[in-house]
């Protein structure tokens, strides 16, 4: 039995009739870039997070950018990021204008570590950006304390915890706007690329709005130096269609971490991972660590299993940021995360006997690495 990584095929079963009305009334309307379907999601996907706005754009790492922008971050200007993170991050901020620069993550959950940024803070450093990792939401309360001690704005990649709730407080809600992306196999995913900017300030997704639509609201009308950004209305019929299942779909995302907790229990090699306190995670990703990973992972993907590696490399060692000067060992822990990491199949759908087929295969690859 193979075990894919996740299976979008399943999830469509689920959605698929619905989905399909709601296309045929949109090819009857013609309203296929922005329109009531994306402003209809857009009221909706911001109540699901508890905050004021959502502004629908073409994705997630124009989310960050149009969010760094709408701030007028840019040329001269900092911001703190983990090293632990997908480029995507990193490139938003290069493409802004401002210069990231990366805090290692702590050892037992992978998120930014607040001492590390704030040994990254400096005069030039006008935002910090936390990234929700695997589905957990980044130690905001410490994060904010920095932030309002030397007057800087927080800003949320929350790309990977669409649902994940801290102490109470939903993914997004804890900074100034927040970043995400429905990349298809996001806990909610597009049938492409699509992204969102979150934010409780009626002037900051005014502004947001603006940038993504040529720099102004109306047509014709260019206030702004905008961009050519806007959720396709294509994608808010999957997207609404999707949203309405999403906590039921979270839900089952925790059963499925908890059943793998409770398969590698005992297995000496695994690290499993941990939840930070106060944290409700959506477990986008389950993601472990081993020895001699690589070995581990081949093995994996030879006996049919879908595994995969959230980060191979951290992003400081990638060639697009060589020229910011970092260099190996600079983030000692993100860099030996990144040689550990194992992500495990994770889907809504996966099954008590897939998970079983899963970890007798990862237990048979230790063995055999040893």
């Amino acid at each position: 039995m193979n075990v894919p990584l996740v299976d979008l095929a399943a999830q469509h079963l689920s959605v698929r009739e619905e989905i399909e009305r709601g296309m045929a009334l949109l090819f009857e309307s013609s309203a296929y870039v922005l329109g009531p379907e994306v402003a209809a999601f857009e009221r909706e996907f911001a109540d699901f997070q508890s905050v004021l706005h959502c502004v629908g754009v073409a994705n997630g790492t124009d989310a960050i950018e149009l969010l760094l922008r709408a701030h007028e971050i840019g040329s001269g200007d900092e911001v703190v990021i983990p090293a632990n993170t997908f480029i995507a991050t990193a490139l938003a901020v290069v493409r802004s204008g401002a210069r990231p620069v990366l805090a290692d993550c702590d050892a037992d959950h992978l998120l930014i570590d607040p001492s590390a940024v704030s040994s990254a803070v400096s005069a030039r450093t006008r935002a910090i950006l936390p990234v929700h990792l695997y589905g957990q939401i980044a130690p905001m309360e410490p994060l904010r304390q920095i932030a309002s001690a030397r007057g800087l704005v927080v800003l949320e990649d929350a790309a990977q915890a669409q649902g994940a709730r801290r102490n109470g407080g939903m993914a997004g809600s804890f900074g100034e706007g927040a970043a995400t992306s429905f990349y298809p196999g996001k806990n909610l995913g597009a049938y492409g690329d699509a992204g969102a900017v979150l934010t409780n300030s009626e002037a900051l997704a005014r502004r947001v709005r603006a940038l993504r639509n040529y720099g102004g609201e109306a047509k014709y009308e260019h206030p702004l130096l905008g961009f050519n950004s806007r959720l396709d209305a294509i994608q808010a019929v999957v997207l609404r269609a999707k949203l309405r299942r999403l906590a039921g779909w979270n839900a089952l995302r925790r059963a499925a971490a908890a059943r793998y907790d409770a398969l590698l229990a005992g297995v000496e090699q695994v690290v499993r991972p941990r939840t930070l306190a106060g944290n409700e995670h959506v477990w986008h990703l389950y993601v472990v660590r081993v020895p001699a990973r690589d070995v581990v992972w081949k093995r994996l993907r030879d006996a049919g299993i879908g595994a995969a590696v959230h980060y191979p490399r951290p992003i400081h060692l990638e060639g697009a940021m060589q020229h910011f000067g970092y260099r190996a060992g600079d983030f000692p822990v993100a860099e030996r995360a990144a040689s550990e990491v194992l992500s495990l199949p994770m889907f809504p759908e996966i099954t008590e006997q897939q998970q079983a087929r899963v970890v007798e295969s990862l237990k048979a690859a230790l063995g055999e690495s040893r």
